[in-house]
């Protein structure tokens, strides 16, 4: 009897393992039929999956069948410089790498364009606009250890733990051998500028800084996810990335915290950590940037017209905030060392000269000595340092005077 029970468990597990490795087999050609093409169907939707599309998996396979159908293959993606669809040999030479998104992926011209109309059309209808976020001196501040000077050595004992990023401002980076302070009010920055926009981040630094430095600033990857754009993914540096958009780029003063940053840009006075101070969350540059934004969403959503959102363009709210009118109408300066911030005073509205004459309402200069600043002081002029007209700028509305007065010459 016990022989023949063992003979039996034998049986039925034997064919047990055979109706397993038939229904195995039908399960694998059942997934063969549904691909097709070996199994090009899923690697070709998976791009759809990519944070730059936001569109339904049902959409995402209509279009496949779409494509499918078509007697050219149209080349829509690559991976390895293989066309993702037919597995040929990539041929367009316009495509757009998206190395950031996946390694090795290429996007044709023609699949870009209709997955930004489609992502677009997504967007609108969340009431969400683009943000793409500069990381280094705009939303924070590093350097190397070896760059910390003395008056900063203190910084070393009041960094804050890893292990509660959310509640940190200040840390140390053993890894990269860096210390790294994001800029005050960015958390509540980036929480509810993620309700107006779809949120990138940009640096030109290494991919593996930029995913540090994103894990920092958004710990829980709630607002940028893979949308991290770093060195290998551009190929031009700082402004000259946005040289044929410049209408659209919104300038932030720079934030050097430490005194490595401020000596890149040649600058000899002493950093916020040297001062041990920094920026007034409610006062300063990124408070103001947010209240900008908030009033370009805004303006382009309330718009009368509700259904033509797709046909609206950003940048005539941005504009029209950066009229003249609300910052350096009626304004007449003289001097000015900096060729910079003359050409940025006029772009604000004012009248920049090189006479002085009592239709001169501010006299710029770096220093209180020169003939111009005793000139300036004699008539009752404003006399103001370069940064009055860069606070300006920045903050996009007009500055106290008093803030950045030069204090009165000594007498020659």
């Amino acid at each position: 009897m016990e022989k023949r029970g063992k003979e039996k468990r034998l049986v039925m597990e034997m064919r047990g393992r055979e109706i397993g490795e038939k229904k195995e087999k039908e399960g694998e050609e059942e997934k063969e039929e549904e691909e097709g093409d070996d199994g090009r169907k899923d690697i070709f939707c998976d791009i759809f999956s990519f944070s730059l599309c936001l569109v339904s998996k049902r959409h995402k396979v209509e279009a496949f069948e779409e494509i499918r159908g078509s007697t050219v293959c149209p080349h829509p993606a690559s991976l390895g410089g293989l066309c993702v669809l037919c597995g040929k040999q990539e041929v367009d030479g316009s495509a757009v790498p998206f190395g950031y998104v996946l390694k090795a992926l290429k996007i044709g011209s023609q699949e870009l364009a209709r997955l930004r109309r489609a992502n677009l059309k997504s967007l609108l209808q969340k009431k969400k606009l683009y943000l793409v976020l500069d990381l280094d001196h705009t939303l924070l501040n590093s350097t190397r250890f070896r760059d910390i000077s003395p008056d900063e050595g203190f910084l070393m004992n009041q960094t804050d733990s890893l292990e509660d990023i959310p509640k940190g401002s200040l840390f140390k980076l053993d890894s990269m051998c860096m210390l790294t302070k994001l800029r005050p009010f960015v958390r509540t920055f980036l929480k509810e500028a993620s309700d107006m926009f779809e949120m990138y981040i940009y640096t030109m630094g290494e991919q593996s800084y930029a995913l540090e430095m994103a894990r920092l600033l958004d710990p829980e990857e709630v607002y940028f996810n893979s949308k991290v754009i770093s060195q290998s993914d551009c190929t031009q540096r700082h402004q000259k990335v946005w040289s044929k958009h410049k209408e659209n780029l919104i300038l932030m003063e720079r934030y050097h915290f430490f005194a490595s940053s401020g000596r890149h840009f040649g600058l000899n006075y002493k950093s916020l950590s040297e001062l041990s101070r920094d920026e007034v969350e409610s006062e300063g540059a990124v408070s103001a940037i947010l209240k900008v934004l908030k009033r370009v969403h805004q303006s382009f959503f309330n718009s009368d017209n509700k259904d033509n959102l797709l046909g609206r363009d950003v940048r005539l709210s941005l504009d029209m905030f950066r009229s003249p009118s609300e910052l350096a109408q009626g304004i007449r300066t003289f001097g000015s060392e900096v060729l910079g911030e003359r050409l940025m005073a006029e772009q604000l509205g004012a009248k920049c000269t090189t006479e002085c004459n009592q239709s001169v309402t501010h006299v710029v200069s770096l220093e209180a000595g020169t003939d111009k600043a005793h000139w300036a002081w004699k008539r009752g002029k404003f006399l103001v340092h370069p940064r009055w007209i860069e606070a300006e700028n920045y903050f996009w509305k007009r500055q106290p005077e008093e803030a950045f007065e030069l204090e009165p010459p000594k007498k020659p």
